[in-house]
């Protein structure tokens, strides 16, 4: 992709933005195969792939930049949210070279947003780094995760009899092939649960836990009493794309932030018709008073009509409730994450034992090597899903890590999903963000949405996903 200035006042938001055509005359006054609300990830990335069906879409925001709930705010933004009144400090350098990752999440470099950047050749527009490290936290220690067998042989994680065991388990995901039964070993893993796998192969509990939510990313132990496969499925997933890039880390993360990504999605939207219009604040969807099924929206006095529509919980009161809440810590440094090898890229994972938790928690590291901050910053992010009336205390264990941190920002939302399916009404909602920093199961929400939009099942294994390789 070619290099891209930062000029614009809207800073991180603007590099895509040229192209992207301006809202055509009249817009409002048309009729549409589907209307979009919210320029959030999902809605972005379902707007590219049913503008490549050959639906004519309409894209609508309240704001004035893309990205909604995920978008990537600079410094002057981030102020303005969190600390309304008060000017963003000068001693940080230039406000449109930070861009903070309001969801911050890693993209699996062979897993489904990559396949899906490739499938709608969406990489074409991006750049892309891998990540230095991923790491598990276990006995208040930051560890390397070990991935493969031969990582298990120099894992510190393991004493030499353990890592001879897990060293078998690697090697049997490795070479499990689900087309090939005979390399199941006997083992029925739409049957044996992940609890009695592990068994098989004699690991202890602290391998378990390494390998069930820092390698299959899981995010509780429930998994544990579920059929082994899908388990199996993401330890090779990770292994895969750990092997793609070579680089210590299954992960990649854009340059300029995650706000390039909905507005990838959304040029390609663009370049196949699709009309763009931001700033909206009014805009709401209409029914029809009998069926109640939505036939389009109005904003500011004038409609547009759908046959369904689409967009974030917030443009559908009602028709959505709470599942729960995630906390996000906000944290600018001056060093890099501690005990991680001066990593300028890491993620770590704090398993649910290891702080008495019911749910894991997550620590997102990146610096200005990825054009997110000023030269010698670093940006950490802390999140966890809330269990307690006191969601700030929540995270400290994962702040803990972090080391003298300048600023800090708190940040709690809701996670909504929708009540229905979209089928009867005509509104397809996405769900909410949860505290994973991986994109595996929003990508999930989304190839869902599209299926139960178009009766079709996006395949995305036609292209090789290392056409969208990192640079080193």
């Amino acid at each position: 992709a070619a290099p891209r200035t930062r000029t614009d006042p809207r800073g991180p938001l603007a590099p895509l933005r040229s192209g992207i055509p301006h809202p055509a005359p009249r817009a409002m006054d048309q009729d549409y195969d589907a209307i979009i609300l919210g320029t959030g990830l999902k809605e972005c990335l379902l707007a590219g792939l049913l503008s490549v069906e050959g639906m004519k879409i309409l894209h609508m925001d309240r704001n004035s930049y893309y990205g909604g709930e995920s978008a990537s705010l600079n410094l002057r933004q981030l102020w303005e949210k969190f600390r309304p009144g008060e000017p963003e400090p000068t001693h940080y350098g230039r406000w449109q070279d930070w861009a903070f990752d309001m969801v911050p999440k890693f993209m699996m470099g062979n897993g489904l947003l990559v396949r899906t950047l490739v499938h709608t050749s969406v990489h074409n527009y991006l750049q892309f780094k891998a990540v230095d490290g991923s790491y598990v936290v276990k006995g208040g220690k930051t560890y390397k995760v070990p991935a493969t067998d031969m990582d298990a042989l120099k894992s510190s994680l393991m004493g030499m009899f353990e890592k001879r065991r897990a060293r078998s388990f690697f090697m049997y995901v490795q070479d499990y092939d689900e087309t090939k039964p005979d390399t199941t070993k006997g083992h029925n893993l739409n049957v044996m649960t992940s609890r009695e796998l592990f068994a098989k192969f004699g690991l202890q509990d602290g391998t378990v836990e390494f390998i069930g939510h820092a390698l299959a990313l899981n995010v509780d132990d429930a998994y544990l009493d579920r059929p082994a496969l899908k388990m199996v499925k993401a330890v090779k997933l990770y292994e895969e794309s750990l092997a793609r890039f070579n680089t210590g880390s299954p992960y990649i993360y854009p340059l300029y932030g995650l706000g390039e990504l909905p507005q990838g999605f959304a040029r390609l939207s663009a370049v196949y018709g699709g009309t763009y219009m931001l700033a909206k604040p009014d805009v709401e969807v209409t029914y029809d008073p009998e069926t109640k099924r939505a036939t389009g929206v109005t904003s500011e006095g004038e409609s547009a009509r759908a046959k369904f529509v689409v967009g974030d919980p917030s443009y559908f009161p009602g028709k959505t409730r709470r599942i729960g809440r995630v906390v996000r810590a906000i944290c600018i440094l001056s060093h890099p994450i501690p005990n991680c090898g001066d990593a300028h890229s890491v993620q770590i994972i704090l398993p649910q034992a290891q702080t008495g938790r019911q749910s894991d928690m997550y620590v997102f590291g990146c610096s200005w090597a990825h054009n997110v901050c000023a030269k010698g910053k670093y940006l950490a992010f802390v999140s966890t899903t809330v269990e307690t009336a006191n969601p700030h205390l929540e995270i400290e264990p994962g702040l803990a890590l972090l080391g003298h941190i300048d600023e800090k920002f708190i940040n709690v939302t809701d996670v909504m999903t929708p009540i229905a399916d979209g089928k009867e009404d005509g509104c397809f909602i996405s769900a909410g963000y949860d505290a994973t920093t991986h994109f595996e199961s929003t990508v999930l929400d989304v190839l869902d949405m599209y299926t139960r939009i178009t009766g079709k099942t996006l395949d995305l294994s036609e292209k090789d996903p290392a056409a969208a390789a990192a640079e080193r």
